[in-house]
């Protein structure tokens, strides 16, 4: 018993405070719910008199206006629709006027139809003032956060007009492009009248809540109703908004005061569990739902946007840039020597360099321009509205001269480069597609042009990308039957020592049905950027094993790509071949020009290391053309080099001469075996053999002959003069 009292006490203690804090929660809640409503009707008013002036300026801000309103005489009938009655249907402006420099009416409108300017003077003397001041401070109207900047200046009041409460609006009648001299202060302006009758009220009242809202002169005095003073510009009051006040927390208090005392002394703790798992799981899901939208929007490497942001805000740039005819520039960007980069240092380095280029890119643009990561080391830069193309071409130059800087990382200095595409918007076009159609193609000729530059879009790239686009859908075709629409012809390499044919070079060739015989310089490239290679390699290693089995004795040089020498079957691929055609692996060789070789990735030394375990030897085409480093070269085990015709056609002069020599003597001493391309002279041929070139191939000895012509050539025992006998040829 003696602690019935105090728990019973207790009860009762914890009812009166449950039930004095819902009281007190209830009228605290009604006093939130009125200040929200006087913030509500403070933000509708703002937003009213913004939204007039946002109304006008679809029109006012427009070159064609500017000239309408200043012709003699004026197009009434062009001002009805465009500045007068074509308001109130679009805006629900119930009157217009237009006041020319000397704030004298010339044009009028009233409840949709057209009147005499004489009847302006029911408004002068709210918009008097008004216009007065528009033409002295030229500011810029105060707009709230939710709403867009304005265009141009403006002001804007709440009066009485008529009897009736209204908004008056004005606005100068401004060129939207600059093109238009318009001398500041004498603009032609644009008044709008808005009345704030009870439609207009009951409209804002359902929209924001506010139960029976209405106008009235003076406040509601007695009754439960809540008002709100109309000031205009002065401080004046012009009359009052007037609603029934929503009272949430009486209405509560009421419902749940009854069932609260029967139900609070069994459901408290129960309710207070549940409740606290529901709002702990409440918060994790809307933050995950955050965190999924931001991640949706942003790329989680670098914080940029991504490519679904990208193409959000591209379309918004270039929808503003079809409605106010600005420039919009596209950068495509894409970064040069990257995979050596995460090949070389691995991909945590990789990725810190990702997040460097992407601080180096914001920090070149403004605030307000876009930079997104489109993927991989692939990103995009939206330049709005820049002064012109010297200004894009400024910032191109900046981005690709901050991203040539060494980067930091992890003690290691990395060095990479940006090729940039342009495309300017509307001058290449203004839809999204067509855009980065444009900007994708002049980073293409920016890359093959030497990368670590920026090339802006012009049609004629476009001709090349269709001339591409054929000659990729002419190959495929041709592959479809390569017997019949591709040919081998062989170039003899001839010993200098002796003049014997030791070897011939295969030398791929395109019979095309309307350009006739095609050779591999025009569409080899083609062929590598289609995927294609490794179709056309391995019929051209097939044929020629096939054609070298004729030829005992004599080496077989085949050119083949790096993308073939990273495919993870090339190794075994040559195996094969060479097994079925009964052709040992010491009479093949694999050329590869110098530039791909050293540009190779791992996987291509690696195949070059099986290649030569097999006995397939390597070796390295048009030399001092690429990076010309006899170390790199013994690094990928070559076992021949051959002189660019460039240098040949040289030694007739002293420094060429000499370059030549010495290629051959570091050559030697290296212990690779050296072939000379491109010999057509008989000078030429005597000057290789006497500073030591092992072999020689070109036209002075033979052009690129078909495979049943080698034979015959085979015969004949030595060229003839220092040796040398010509066998005409095509010459391809």
């Amino acid at each position: 018993m003696r602690f019935t009292a105090p728990i019973v006490v207790a009860a009762l203690c914890i009812l009166v405070l449950i039930l004095g804090m819902l009281h007190w929660s209830g009228r605290e809640v009604d006093r939130i719910a009125r200040e929200r409503d006087r913030a509500i009707v403070s933000l509708v008013l703002a937003q009213s008199v913004e939204r007039v002036a946002h109304a006008q300026e679809s029109s006012t801000v427009w070159d064609e206006a500017v000239r309408q309103v200043h012709k003699v005489p004026l197009d009434p009938r062009w001002l009805d629709l465009n500045l007068g009655i074509w308001f109130e249907d679009y805006a629900g402006i119930n009157e217009v006027y237009i006041l020319d420099a000397r704030n004298n009416p010339i044009y009028a409108m009233r409840e949709g139809k057209r009147t005499r300017p004489e009847s302006y003077i029911a408004v002068e003397d709210v918009a008097g003032p008004l216009a007065r001041r528009l033409r002295v401070t030229r500011t810029i109207q105060k707009r709230t956060n939710a709403s867009p900047a304005m265009l141009s200046p403006g002001q804007g009041d709440l009066a009485v007009i008529r009897g009736r409460p209204a908004i008056v609006s004005l606005k100068p009648i401004v060129t939207d492009s600059g093109t238009l001299r318009q001398v500041p202060g004498t603009e032609v302006l644009h008044v709008a009248v808005m009345y704030l009758d009870d439609d207009v009220f009951t409209r804002v009242g359902r929209q924001y809540g506010l139960t029976d809202a209405h106008y009235a002169i003076a406040p509601d005095s007695g009754g439960s109703a809540r008002s709100a003073a109309l000031h205009d510009r002065s401080g004046g009051i012009i009359g009052y908004l007037v609603w029934r006040p929503f009272a949430p927390g009486s209405q509560v208090t009421a419902a749940l005061g009854p069932v609260l005392l029967i139900v609070l002394l069994l459901s408290t703790g129960v309710i207070y569990l549940l409740a606290s798992r529901l709002a702990r799981r409440t918060h994790d899901l809307e933050e995950s739902r955050l965190h999924a939208q931001h991640r949706a929007m942003h790329d989680e490497l670098t914080g940029l946007g991504n490519r679904a942001m990208f193409e959000a805000r591209l379309d918004e740039a270039l929808s503003r840039s079809r409605r106010h005819k600005s420039l919009l520039a596209l950068l495509y960007i894409d970064l040069d020597r990257f995979k050596q980069v995460n090949d070389t240092l691995g991909h945590p380095a990789g990725d810190a360099l990702i997040r460097q280029v992407a601080r180096r890119l914001f920090a070149e643009v403004r605030g307000y321009d876009l930079v997104a990561r489109l993927g991989g080391d692939e990103f995009a830069i939206l330049i709005g509205e820049p002064e012109d193309r010297v200004a894009v071409e400024r910032i191109c130059a900046r981005i690709v001269a901050e991203l040539e800087r060494p980067f930091d990382l992890s003690g290691s200095q990395a060095f990479i480069g940006a090729s940039i595409g342009v495309a300017i918007a509307p001058a290449h076009g203004v839809d999204r597609t067509e855009l980065t159609r444009k900007a994708d193609i002049a980073l293409y000729k920016a890359k093959n042009e030497g990368r670590s530059r920026f090339c802006f879009f012009t049609p004629d790239m476009d001709v090349d990308v269709r001339s591409r686009e054929e000659s990729y859908r002419d190959l495929r075709v041709a592959l479809a039957d390569c017997d019949r629409h591709l040919q081998v012809h062989y170039q003899p390499i001839y010993a200098v020592e002796d003049g014997r044919m030791v070897g011939v070079e295969a030398l791929l060739r395109w019979q095309h049905p309307e350009q006739g015989l095609v050779g591999p310089a025009d569409f080899i490239r083609s062929a590598e950027e289609s995927g294609l290679i490794e179709v056309v390699g391995d019929w051209v290693l097939r044929r020629a094993i096939r054609d070298a089995r004729a030829w005992p004795g004599v080496r077989i040089a085949v050119n083949v790509s790096p993308i073939q020498l990273r495919s993870r079957k090339f190794v075994e691929t040559v195996r094969q071949v060479l097994l079925e055609g009964g052709v040992a692996p010491e009479r093949l060789e694999l050329e590869l020009t110098e530039t791909a070789l050293m540009a190779a990735s791992g996987d291509v030394a690696r195949s070059l290391s099986e290649l030569r375990r097999l006995g397939v030897a390597c070796a390295l085409d048009d030399f001092g053309t690429g990076y010309s480093s006899l170390s790199h070269i013994r690094d990928f085990a070559v076992d021949r080099i051959k002189i660019d015709r460039s240098f040949v056609n040289a030694v007739s002069t002293v420094p060429g001469a000499a370059l030549v020599e010495a290629i051959v003597s570091l050559a030697r001493a290296n212990g690779l075996r050296l072939t000379a391309e491109g010999v057509e002279a008989e000078e030429q041929y005597a000057f290789l053999k006497r500073v030591g070139c092992h072999e020689v191939q070109g036209y002075l000895l033979s052009r690129p002959v078909p495979a049943g012509q080698v034979s015959a050539l085979l015969r004949v025992a030595k060229p003839g003069g220092t040796g040398a006998a010509v066998h005409p040829a095509a010459p391809l």
